[in-house]
Parts: C-alpha cells; structure tokens; sequence
C-alpha cells in the first residue's frame, strides 16, 4: 500500500476542518501575511490551469529559480498536481549552470522569484526566446506572465491526479562540487518514503512551526522542510532577507530547525562579539545565572522553542557542536545526498558521546562499508537514476546498493564517521597518496579555521589554503603564531609524506560568486587545485604561514 503523498495531504487539509488554518507565512515589510490551507491550495490548482493554458502537458519539465518563498511551495505543489516535473535551480546559480540545467532538462517553461542579481538569469533567457517565464509577485525581470495575473484569470482546476511510486517527480541537479551537475531523477514514492520517515523518527507534529530558508532547489529543504510540512500541515515561514534573517526566525520561533556549518558559525561569532568565552564560561558555571544566559542566547537567535536542531551539507567542527551544547543546544548533525533523498544518517536522538560522527542509519536505512572503504547505503529512498546518463546510473547503483563516492568506518553501534570522498585523495611529486579529509578534520579540532583545503597534486608536500576571520584590527602576528602552534601539533602526528609544508592564508573568502562554494556552501577541491597547483613554486623558504597578496 502506498503512502499518502505530500500533495494528497496538503489538498485533504485544504478540504477538511484545517481548511482556514494558515500553512505559509511570507514576511514582506516585516510583516507575515499569511496563507491557508485553502489558500495554497486554491492558488496552486489556478497555477495548473494556466500552465495548461500555456500548453504545457503532463511529464514537460518546468524550471523554477528563486530564493524560498511562500510561491516557491505554491509552484512546486502545483507542477505535482499538474503532472510535471520540476527541476529546481539554485537562486544563486551562475549563467553556464543555468544553461545546462534548462538545456539539459529540456525545460519548456520557468518560474522566476525572489533573486539578489537577476543578470544570469536575464542573459539565459534572452538567449532562449522559446521558453516560457512566469514571474513571482517580487521584483525580477520582464517575464512572459504573472503570478498575479495567472491567479485571477485561471479557475481552480478539478484534476487530481494519482502517481504512482516510481513516477518522476522532479529532476535535482547535483550542487556541482566535482564538476558539471548531473539531474538526479527523483520519484514520488522515493521522496514520500523518506518524508515520512523523518516525520515519525523526528516526531513532526501538525503544531510545529517551520522555517524555510536553505535553498528549495537543495534536496534536503526539499524533504525535510517542505515535504514534512505538506504532510504534517505544519506552519512555515520564510525570511524577508538575509539582513533581517535573525529577526525574521524571531517572528516564526521555529521549533524545527536546520542549518548548515556556515550560519551556526556566524550565529556563534555573533554571540562571541556581545559575550566572549571566557566570560561566557564563567557565567555558565554560576548555577542560577547559566539558566539565564541559557535562555537569553537561544532567544537572541529565536530558537528557545526549538526541540529540534540540525546541521548538515557540510563538515562541521566538533568543536562548534561542543561549544553549542554547552549553551542547551544540542544539534543533531546528519548526513545524506540527492541520492538518497538527503536521508542516510542522524546522531538522533543527540548523543554528546558521538559528536564527530554523523549519527547511525535512520530507520529503514542500511549502511554498510566496502572492501576499499567506501560507504553503501540501501533503503526506499533512493533516487531512480542520472538523467540521460546511464553509465553513472550503473555505476552508482549496484545490486541495490547505493555508492556514494565517500569513505568512512562506522563504529561497534553503528554510528558512521566521513573520511573523506574517494576521488579527493592525491599524489604528491613523491608518489605517495594523501588523503585531505582526515587531516582537515583534525585540524578542525585543534583550530577555528572555518573554511580550509589541503592541496597537493603534484606538489613536493601538501599546503593548507586556509580563510581567516574577518575580525577588525586583527593581530596577523598573534593569528600566525596559533597557526603555527596548531600545524605544529598536527604534523607530529602525521606520516612524513602528508606533513604539511606551509598555510596560505587567503586574501578573499571564498563564496559562491567566485566559484570556491556550491551553492550548498561545499568547496570546490578541484576547482582550488587547478587555481593553486603552482603555490608551492616561490614559496618563500623557511616561511610556514603565507599571507596571499
């Protein structure tokens, strides 16, 4: 028996006594405005019709870009009923990504929302005059038609439709972290299965309140999020911006809420600035006074109801999870791929005694470890293949097994630890394998660093691209001296040909816009060893820490 798809739960509480219970809150000018159950549905059966209208017919595939959004839901809930496949873009994807998913997809229409620049965008779309545009209510470009006016011209269309478990839902585009993104083929009962998973394990209630701000075009916002709220009914928020994006989870007080590394490390900056450590130590172990400053910090940040946190797409230091679970907050860091739904492995419910791993097998979930250590995993949740690439379908699905390219071990109860993917070890000019991973960790313990790379293909030892805080008036002499220390301390414990011969420290952080970071904010390691396969040729001698000019 089939379970009860997203897009059937959501039309049942549209029709039932939730009918008039808000289900999106979009905050415009700091203010929510609000949409039912009826609402989204009644908007999202209009978006049918007009896509019909347009001519679009079941199975065409329709793109959509743009930042989360109250329509971004909308949209995706109406490609369901309408029978299409969707294939979300990343809002902060650049001009060749965007061409190859439309092209590559073959999609004949696109809806365009909330974007901070507009200019790939626009470019693509010019050079392609066929495909259909839709504009969301926000500022955008010209586009072929209007959310708003679809709405008001179009009647709620009366078709339901009924997928089956392996029809194709929506193709995701991997986030490109080894080259050129590939459409992983998503299917209805693939993503159902996995939803309704996490909504038992997690304990995801009709009353919980979400908020939605990790890129939709990313599977897992897609599944946990978006997913679990259609089949939960729980109310979901998004932000206004990234410059009120603490007051905005303020507003919603989520009580389910995930990030990744990235932002629970600003969030702890954040905090470090009002409250450095060493205070903050001093008053947590004042018996009374650490109740309040518990209590104060999670309500600074606007999850003092949240009963769950999460954290995934990326390492994260073991070190940052410590530091939160000392002020009450204990985050559950999982991993996953769009392979996989985004659902393999959770330290669910939190065990304080296995951060540095990333949890054990969710339910349903098998994980195992091949001969060469590479991690398996099996369950209803994964993908229906690469589109039009049958030769990497094969050779990551195997005998039912899915091969996901990472290595790892897991210890005697099963909890699973990265080492790394397999592809991203490399050979020094010695002819010895290193593998970065292991090491990066390590370093991660032992130091702040948020963003580093070890590279070395071809070099005579491996060096550490490493960003440094961005502090104002900061001591570069002191910085170098800890740097120092801490590579001093990790190469005792390493083999002679993975010692690291020297720190760069980079001049401009790495981000999304300069090609360093997938939109999912992971490192490009090939796209660092092509731009700095030289840096060992004038490093100048005797120097450990280089500062980049």
């Amino acid at each position: 028996m089939s379970l009860p798809k997203p897009y059937e739960r959501a039309l049942q509480y549209a029709s039932n006594e939730r009918a008039n219970e808000v289900f999106l809150r979009q905050i415009i000018n700091r203010q929510f405005k609000d949409f039912t159950f009826k609402d989204v549905a009644d908007h999202a059966l209009r978006i049918v019709t007009a896509l019909r209208a347009m001519g679009l017919q079941p199975g065409d595939r329709v793109a959509l870009v743009s930042k989360n959004c109250a329509e971004w839901f909308v949209a995706d809930l109406a490609m369901m009923l309408g029978s299409y496949v969707s294939v979300p873009i990343f809002p902060t994807a650049g001009k060749d990504t965007i061409s190859h998913v439309l092209d590559h997809s073959e999609s004949k229409a696109i809806f365009i929302g909330k974007l901070d620049d507009t200019q790939a965008i626009k470019e693509v779309i010019e050079e392609r005059p066929n495909i259909q545009t839709i504009a969301f209510p926000y500022p955008t470009i010209n586009c072929g038609y209007d959310w708003n006016d679809l709405l008001v011209k179009h009647e709620a269309s009366d078709e339901r439709p009924a997928h089956g478990d392996d029809d194709l839902m929506t193709i995701v585009y991997t986030s490109g972290s080894t080259g050129l993104p590939k459409g992983a083929m998503l299917t209805y009962g693939a993503v159902t299965w996995s939803a309704t998973q996490l909504c038992e394990y997690l304990g995801v209630y009709k009353n919980d309140r979400l908020f939605s701000y990790l890129p939709l075009a990313h599977i897992t916002e897609r599944v946990y999020i978006l997913s679990t709220a259609m089949l939960e009914g729980g109310c979901t928020a998004f932000p206004e911006s990234l410059d009120t994006f603490i007051d905005d989870v303020k507003m919603q007080r989520p009580t389910l809420f995930i990030s990744v590394p990235r932002l629970w490390t600003l969030f702890q900056q954040r905090i470090q600035e009002k409250l450095p450590d060493g205070k903050l130590n001093f008053l947590l172990k004042l018996p009374i006074v650490s109740g309040l400053i518990r209590k104060k910090i999670q309500t600074g940040l606007g999850l003092e109801n949240a009963r769950v946190l999460g954290c995934g797409s990326a390492p994260v230091s073991p070190a940052l999870l410590r530091w939160y679970e000392k002020l009450g907050m204990n985050i559950t860091e999982a991993w996953g791929m769009t392979e996989s739904m985004a659902y393999g492995t959770l330290n669910y419910p939190y065990r304080s005694d296995k951060v540095g791993t990333i949890g054990n097998a969710g339910p349903g979930v098998e994980v195992k470890i091949a001969d060469d250590g590479e991690i398996l995993v099996k369950s209803k949740g994964l993908f229906k293949g690469y589109y039009k690439n049958d030769q990497a379908t094969k050779e990551t699905i195997i005998d039912g097994w899915l091969h996901t390219g990472d290595k790892g071990s897991l210890d005697s109860e099963g909890y699973l630890s990265i080492e790394g993917r397999k592809k991203d070890a490399f050979k020094t000019a010695k002819g010895k394998f290193v593998s970065p991973v292991p090491i990066e960790k390590r370093l991660f313990e032992l130091s702040n660093i948020e963003l580093m790379c070890i590279v070395g293909s071809g070099m005579p030892s491996p060096i550490l691209l490493a960003v440094p805080p961005s502090f104002p008036n900061m001591d570069k002499a002191r910085y170098e001296q800890k740097i120092e220390s801490v590579i001093s301390t990790i190469n005792k414990e390493l083999e002679s040909h993975e010692i690291i011969k020297g720190v760069l420290l980079i001049k401009d952080p790495w981000s999304i816009e300069n090609g360093i970071l997938t939109p999912t904010l992971k490192i490009k390691r090939h796209e660092l060893e092509k731009r700095y396969s030289n840096v060992c040729d004038d490093w100048p001698k005797g120097k450990l820490v280089v500062w980049e000019e």
